[in-house]
């Protein structure tokens, strides 16, 4: 019988509805709070077959998962997945690499190349965002020169070192919402629309969260670019566009809390399964 270890730094709401899920499937769990962990490889004995990460923290999320996976220990998602994931640029580019739509976009490094960058794009306005990061933070809609030169001045003089890479984005009109997109394992299992007035549409964002019936182009798309990045456990941000869908972003450690009452679909339920089934095949 499965033990499954649930790696967090919070409990938060979704992760008691993970626990609530694992228990009326008799499935025992093991929370580890990474905060509280010693990853020493000589005297670490862990105590559940099968992990899955859900820290808020990347960065401890990351290493928790490259050790245990260095022990043997299996890890949904695994850090290869999240690595991609995690950062917006590397994630651009495998979804461009495989023909999976995305908005344009580039990197660069100086305030001179980032105006050449934005006229490259189509012009004003652009997207600038942290290559890390999450909840729709410190993402800036740039209007003009102007307030492209303050905003990289301001990341140079105040940004932590990852936030040296200017990520511009072509910026997409939304039509008031975007699609929060639920997929486990290339499958497409429900979605959420995501309105807002702000163009910034997250639900952590004061975002409002509605139901979005399923079709054969998200069906296809879901499958596409979790394939891309790796498949497993993942949430993808979807953007209306006159050519069709495009990804935005892909999440590893997704949030679905506001999402199984709008779409009647239980998410926690079918990531448990989901790891109960990795486990089977261990």
């Amino acid at each position: 019988m499965l033990t499954l270890g649930i790696l967090h730094t919070l409990i938060r709401a979704d992760e008691k509805l993970l626990l609530q899920a694992a228990t009326r499937r008799n499935i025992k769990t093991k929370l580890v709070d990474v905060r509280d962990a010693n990853f020493n490889p000589l005297s670490y004995k862990p105590e559940f077959d099968l992990a899955l990460e859900r820290c808020i923290s990347t960065v401890k999320g990351s290493y928790a998962t490259k050790f245990l996976e260095s022990r043997g220990i299996t890890v949904l998602n695994p850090s290869t997945v999240a690595n991609i994931c995690e950062d917006k640029f590397l994630t651009s580019l495998v979804l461009q690499k495989n023909n999976v739509p995305t908005p344009n976009f580039t990197l660069v490094f100086s305030t001179e190349e980032a105006k050449k960058a934005s006229e490259q794009l189509g012009g004003y306005p652009v997207i600038i965002k942290p290559t890390l990061g999450s909840w729709g933070r410190l993402l800036a809609k740039i209007n003009d020169v102007d307030s492209l030169e303050a905003i990289i001045e301001h990341k140079d003089i105040l940004g932590s070192p990852q936030q040296k890479p200017i990520y511009i984005q072509q910026y997409i009109d939304k039509p008031g919402r975007d699609i929060r997109l639920f997929v486990i394992d290339g499958q497409a299992i429900c979605a959420i629309y995501r309105k807002s007035e702000h163009w910034i549409t997250n639900t952590a964002r004061g975002g409002n969260a509605t139901n979005c019936r399923l079709n054969s182009q998200l069906r296809i798309l879901a499958k596409n670019a979790s394939e891309a990045v790796g498949g497993g456990i993942l949430a993808m941000d979807i953007f209306e566009t006159t050519d069709g869908y495009t990804v935005n972003e892909i999440n590893h450690t997704m949030e679905f809390k506001n999402s199984e009452e709008p779409t009647g679909v239980d998410i926690s339920g079918t990531v448990i399964d989901y790891c109960l089934e990795v486990y089977k095949k261990l």
